[in-house]
Formats: C-alpha cells, structure tokens, sequence
C-alpha cells in the first residue's frame, strides 16, 4: 500500500509513544464530580438541572446554548449538590455542575451489553439525531459538535469522509488504544457518518509508526465488508493530524485561507469520534467518557496509562490514582507536547475532549535563551499552512494588525512547527498566538459594526 503525506511544511519529533502498550483501564469514580458547561467549541451549554436534583449516568443535565453547541449529560448517579463557577484548566471560571456520586445507577435507555450492533439505520435523520441528543463532538482537539459537521450547509456536497487516526502528537496513545482494542466499533462508527453523508467514500488515515492499529483496523473493515471504506496508511509527519493537512495527504486538495473542508468536498472525523458515534447510535450511550493518556519522559512504567474516564472527574484525582506526580516532573501538561497547555490547576476537571495528562521532565521543558533571528528561512519552510513566522513574528512587535491580516496570521494552527525549528530560540508560536487573538478581536468588532450599521439602515 503506498503511503501519503501532506504536501507542505512539518518536522519529525520524536515519538515517545511510551504508553503504547499499556490496554485501556477504566478509571474508579471519584466521591465528586464536577461537570463543565464548556465541553465543546461554541456557546456554553444551559444547565436544566437545579441543586437537590437526583441524577442517572447519562441523564441530560445541560442543553445546547445556541446552534453550534451541545447536550451534556450526567456522568455518573447521584445528587446534584450546586451549579456554580468553578476554574478551567486555563484558570478561566467556568459554570461547572457539582454532583455527588451515589452508586453507579445508568439511564435504562442505555444498552450496556458488550455485543456488537453492525446493522446500519437507513434514515439518516435517525443517525443525525442520535448524535445530537447524545451531545457527540470532536474528539480530535477542536470539540466542535459533530451532527453540525455532518450537515453541510446547502450547496455543499461531501465527496470523502476522513477518520483522522494519525495521532501525531509525540507521547499521546489514546487513539491508537482504541484503534487496537475497539476498531470494529469505530468503523460502524464511520459507517453511521457515512450514511449520513450520503454515501460518500471514506478513508481511515492511519501513520506508518502504528503498524498494530494498521493491522487492526484492516481486518475490522474486511471483516466488516461495509462499501467504500478503506484504511490509508500516512507517512509519519507532524502535524499529519491537523485536518487540513490530512485532507491535502488523502484527497490532495488544499483549503484555501478562510476556508473549511467541506469547501474542498471532505469532512474529517476523530477515530474517538467515530467509536462515540457508534455508541450514540447503536447503544443510546451519550458521549460521557473518553480515553485519556497519562506518559511523560523520564518516567518508570508504573505511571504509564491509557484511562477510560468520564468527563467532571478532577486532575487531582486521576493523578492520584496514577500514583502521584513523580519527583522529575518539572511541568504537567495537557494534550500533547506540540500544542498542549500547561497545566496550572489540578483542580480542573476533564471534558469531553481530554487526552492527556503528560509529565514533562525539566530538560525537556527548559526554554533556550532567546537570540536574534538569524534569517535562516527555516521556521518557514517547517509551516504546514505555508504561513511566514518570521514576519508574523516583527509584524505583531511592530503592532501592525493589518499587515497580520493581511499574511494570514489567523491561519495559523499553532501546531509549533516554527518554534521547534527554530534556531534562535524565538518563542515564535507565543507570539503569532498573540497576534491571532488581536486580529481575531479586530475581525470580530468589524462584523460587529457592519451589523450595526446594516441594522441602522433598516
């Protein structure tokens, strides 16, 4: 089978997939949950819940707070204790719901039985809905809910679904656990989208560096024999992952600046996304756990998992139980190396799209000296969007928001590919970040003011 790769830009990391061979755990309940309103990209969700309320695993305790948003369903059964603002990962306050865990009571809705359902529903407003009720979003970073992606705006057509199982982050398996463990719920799971896509063909991205999961999801597809599935093996490459370069390896289209995949005919799904989905649709499941990585380097093995968790349970408590912080760790972060945050409050609890919690040694977390720029090109070269780092980087020092609109600063995917290039040392993705979210609030002002002024004239 040829392997494919994106067309421009990217490094090579080093894998450090130390967890590789660690099977899923399914992680004990803490005493307390406390579930986020902010578990997708959009509008907050709307608690429907109030204090004193009994809850069931997989009850709806939050709907969607505008189009692009989602259900949030109770993670456990218990006792709704308080509805408040509690600190995100970011130390931002968040709307939380706190609930007492009492037993382990499920919805009756739920099927809970381990046996497999391939049958495929041939309406697709059945498929769609169910992934809406069941608050689906994507599990691949972005979070954005997942029945607004499968249905594209009129006049555009899907032409090929993408599973997105490059996982190309150093240190993160999650993925490649549930490629290993569940690939036969993943491709119902792509099978389900499909269908709803009207048929499309699709297309399972898998990196040449994960040769089990490979093996694995191949063997579920024939066994499976649904039409118009295949697996594609990709060339090892970060960020092969990011979704714009996924499409340009598998369809070879680029989208263009301000553009979305379904501009170019694609839509892409998270393996994880996938295997939610088939729960959603096949078991009335809602999306309530997810499986979330614990590595780092430096690291004896007995701290190394791959923990199936459910959303509301705090840092504190998973680190506890993966037994403790070891005595390297200098920073604790959260989602890969590349493009993680790091982590400044245990407090915080998962969400939806949680995958990792990494321990990084202070070897590989010491920042160099930043120099001057020594004009090498290199930062440049290594930008998967074809973007220029180096003048983004004197354009936002100089405060000229619109020359970083005008270079496509809002196009960055802050993967980090210039920052890991470069050899001065500058903080480059620091940097353009902070360009992006100047020129993002310039952006959002303007269509402001141009809704105003349309609505004066009214």
């Amino acid at each position: 089978m040829d392997k494919v790769t994106f067309s421009m830009g990217g490094v090579h990391p080093h894998d450090s997939k130390y967890a590789r061979d660690c099977a899923i755990e399914e992680l004990p309940l803490p005493q307390t949950v406390y579930v986020s309103m902010a578990q997708h990209l959009g509008a907050p969700a709307k608690p429907v819940v109030a204090p004193g309320d009994k809850v069931l695993v997989g009850q709806v305790i939050a709907e969607p707070g505008g189009f692009i948003s989602a259900f949030v369903h109770s993670p456990v059964s218990g006792t709704v204790k308080a509805i408040a603002p509690r600190k995100d990962l970011a130390g931002n306050p968040v709307t939380h719901v706190e609930i007492s865990v009492e037993g382990d009571e499920w919805d009756p809705v739920i099927e809970r039985s381990k046996s497999l359902k391939t049958s495929i529903p041939d309406d697709k407003a059945f498929i769609l809905d169910r992934i809406k009720a069941a608050g689906v979003v994507g599990l691949g970073g972005a979070t954005f809910p997942t029945h607004v992606k499968l249905s594209p705006p009129p006049g555009k057509v899907a032409e090929c679904l993408i599973i997105n199982g490059a996982e190309c982050e150093p240190f993160l398996t999650s993925d490649y656990r549930i490629m290993v463990e569940r690939p036969k719920e993943i491709v119902i799971g792509a099978a389900l989208m499909q269908k709803v896509l009207g048929g499309c063909p699709c297309v399972i991205g898998i990196e040449e560096n994960k040769p089990e999961a490979i093996q694995a999801m191949d063997a579920a597809v024939s066994l499976l024999g649904y039409p118009g599935i295949r697996v594609q093996v990709l060339k090892k490459r970060y960020p092969q992952g990011g979704e714009k370069q996924l499409i340009d390896a598998v369809m070879h289209r680029q989208v263009k600046s301000g553009g979305l995949p379904i501009d170019v005919g694609a839509v892409v799904q998270n393996v994880a996304t996938s295997l939610a989905v088939y729960e959603a649709v096949q078991k009335n499941k809602p999306l309530i756990t997810n499986v979330l990585t614990i590595t780092g380097d430096q690291l004896p093995v007995s701290f190394r998992h791959n923990y199936l968790f459910r959303i509301g349970v705090p840092l504190s408590f998973i680190v506890e139980q993966a037994g403790g912080i070891p005595d390297s760790a200098a920073k604790l972060v959260s989602g890969g190396p590349m493009m993680g945050r790091a982590i400044s409050n245990l407090d915080a609890t998962t969400v939806k799209g949680s995958s990792s919690v990494l321990y990084l040694s202070e070897p590989v977390t010491r920042r160099r000296p930043e120099t001057n720029c020594i004009r090498c090109g290199r930062c440049a070269d290594a930008c998967p969007m074809g973007l220029e780092p180096f003048l983004l980087n004197r354009l936002y020092r100089a405060g000229d928001l619109d020359a970083l609109e005008r270079n496509a600063a809002q196009d960055c995917i802050e993967c980090g590919c210039c920052l890991y290039s470069c050899p001065a040392y500058i903080p480059l993705l620091d940097y353009i970040r902070q360009a992006k979210g100047q020129v993002t609030g310039v952006l959002r002002a303007r269509a402001v003011a141009a809704k105003a002024a349309a609505e004066a004239k009214k």
